[in-house]
């Protein structure tokens, strides 16, 4: 019986050695007998040596048998890996797993700082050019005839009532009312003005009219799609003046023009009337060309932003120019996404220690809800760190810029929410590129002012903002820089002049304690000859098979919508520019 314990005991050290990472060659001796007497043990003892029992040499043999498996088996790892420390290494987190930029900036500050190499010139920054085919002219018929829904003279009869429910941000708003147009284009029918949902994240009660010119959106989608402010009365009445009423279609994400026609024209032709809520991602990109032509119309001529908003991001852009006129006017815009919200669900670890962990899952679960803590979700902050998912840090997008040959007499204007302990992370940024300003800098309180607690309105004014600067930095996805970057491409002839960081790459360079500023520079200039070389990306497209967002991608759909060598700010502005109240 005591030989069967220490058998247990034995066998459960062994398996406390495999927890921790390692294995030892043969179990823990058992522990010794209790002592008692000589004369009461004494035969005893002197049988159980003379006789050994079978259990205690079962024993010793697998003891022999597992030490020779162990010896054999670290053998064959040594010639298989390496040395034993080559063991060790693999204990290691894998290189750029681990944020370590400040210690790597710390280093090169001084290399950084009496770096006196010639600066970029940014009117001759973007290089790389590309002949565009001709466009032929946009189409002007009634969508609906394409698809049979309407012929001879119910081509002009509409199928009913369509309301869109958007929700999220400002450029998931945006995608949904461009998507909302092709639908109605699809089905035929008339659109009422979109409504907004309250976002619990954004937190912004802005209906349509406050964000975007409703007399200008109506006006330029006249001969290809209906739009109205409201529904009918004797409609609102059939359903008891409630919306909720109506018959709402759940349709799937990315549906085709195929599914609209077979599964919602029925419903719409009987009931007169249908809403789709949800209604984000809900139209594939892959769509017949006139309804991608709504979509470019929609995006590029039908949405402009209110006068409110158009005003006074006419004038930051006229205040950035001014603040940069030793480069003729011309700026750099970074979307920095290193705010609260956005860091705490990367679940990124950076250098804030204990204190930063316990400050994010605070955060986490005050905005989530435990959506983090669930069983059956694993949170690898390395891993999404090699994956390029964290957000870049202020002073990261200060190595980078640096690196590329931006010096310190560069002019930024910084898009961005609150950003995370900004005292904290910004110094550096600041000591690289002193020439920093925001839309809160470069506005007066009193113009602010109508904008307190409209996330949506903010973010429109740095949209404005950043689409007309030379350069824009997009530091992590989303929606804002996808829409931006398209639009910047139908803006400067197919060239999005965005860098967008390989942060694959970046990581591995701002873990390498090795690194020289010289290397590191060699690295950024190549990285920035990448994004020279990709921003003038034009994807082939036949027929049905885009992969690619066309709100990002634009051409060639939407390139009959493009004006020849006509000014950017004039078509972004057209209501200042008429009015007289732009800068």
């Amino acid at each position: 019986m005591a030989i069967g314990k220490a058998s247990a005991k034995a066998m459960k050290s062994k398996n406390s050695c495999c927890i921790l990472g390692y294995s030892s060659s043969s179990p823990s001796p058992p522990p010794s007998p209790p002592r008692a007497s000589a004369s009461a043990v004494g035969p005893c003892r002197r049988r159980l040596r003379s006789r050994p029992s079978f259990a205690a040499g079962v024993i010793r043999r697998n003891a022999r048998c597992l030490a020779a498996l162990a010896l054999l088996y670290l053998g064959g790892m040594v010639m298989c890996v390496g040395p034993f420390s080559s063991l060790v290494g693999l204990l290691l987190p894998p290189p750029g797993s681990v944020y370590r930029s400040h210690e790597i900036f710390h280093k090169l500050w001084p290399d950084i700082h009496a770096d006196n190499s010639s600066a970029i010139e940014l009117e001759t920054l973007w290089t790389y050019k590309r002949r565009l085919k001709e466009q032929r002219p946009c189409l002007s018929t009634i969508v609906g005839q394409h698809f049979g829904l309407a012929t001879g003279t119910e081509a002009n009869e509409t199928s009913g009532y369509l309301i869109v429910e958007a929700n999220g941000g400002l450029n998931q708003q945006r995608s949904a009312i461009c998507n909302a147009v092709a639908v109605a284009g699809i089905l035929n029918a008339i659109l009422v003005i979109p409504r907004f949902e309250f976002n619990g994240v954004w937190r912004d009660p802005s209906e349509f009219g406050d964000i975007y010119d409703e007399d200008h959106f109506i006006a330029t989608l006249n001969g290809y799609v209906k739009v109205i402010r409201r529904l009918p009365e004797e409609v609102m009445e059939r359903y008891g003046h409630n919306i909720t009423n109506m018959p709402n279609i759940r349709v799937p994400a990315w549906a085709t023009a195929k599914y609209y026609r077979r599964e919602v024209f029925p419903v719409m032709k009987e009931q007169g009337v249908i809403r789709l809520a949800p209604f984000a991602n809900r139209l594939s990109m892959n769509v017949p060309p006139h309804i991608q032509l709504l979509r470019c119309l929609a995006n590029f001529r039908a949405l402009r932003f209110s006068s409110t908003i158009a005003v006074l991001a006419d004038k930051i852009v006229g205040r950035m120019k001014e603040k940069s006129s030793r480069t003729g006017g011309k700026y750099v815009s970074i979307h920095l996404r290193f705010e609260e919200d956005m860091v705490a669900f990367s679940c990124c670890v950076y250098d804030g220690g204990k204190t930063e962990k316990v400050e994010l899952d605070m955060i986490r679960e005050r905005g989530w809800k435990g959506k983090f803590k669930r069983k059956d979700r694993t949170i690898l902050p390395g891993l999404n760190r090699l994956e390029g998912k964290c957000p870049l840090t202020p002073l990261e997008v200060g190595m980078m810029l640096r690196g590329m040959g931006f010096d310190n007499t560069t002019s930024i204007y910084l898009a961005s929410g609150k950003i995370y302990h900004a005292e904290r992370y910004l110094t550096p940024l600041l000591k690289m590129f002193p020439l920093i300003y925001t839309k809160e800098s470069l506005a007066t309180p009193e113009e602010l002012a109508p904008f307190a607690g409209y996330s949506s309105r903010l973010a429109a004014v740095d949209y404005t903002v950043c689409l007309f600067s030379e350069v824009f930095v997009t530091t992590q996805g989303g929606n804002f820089p996808h829409f931006l970057m398209g639009h910047r491409r139908f803006l400067y002839g197919g060239h999005s002049k965005t860098l967008k960081p390989d942060k694959n790459k970046l990581v591995l360079l701002l873990q390498d304690a090795s690194i020289s500023w010289t290397s590191f520079k060699l690295r950024m200039e190549a990285m920035l000859k990448e994004n020279d070389r990709k921003g003038m990306i034009v994807p082939r497209v036949k027929k049905f098979n885009r992969k690619t967002s066309i709100y990002t991608y634009p051409l060639p759909e939407c390139g009959c919508l493009q004006q020849q060598n006509d000014s950017t700010h004039r078509l972004m502005h057209t209501w200042n520019v008429e009015s007289g109240t732009g800068r």
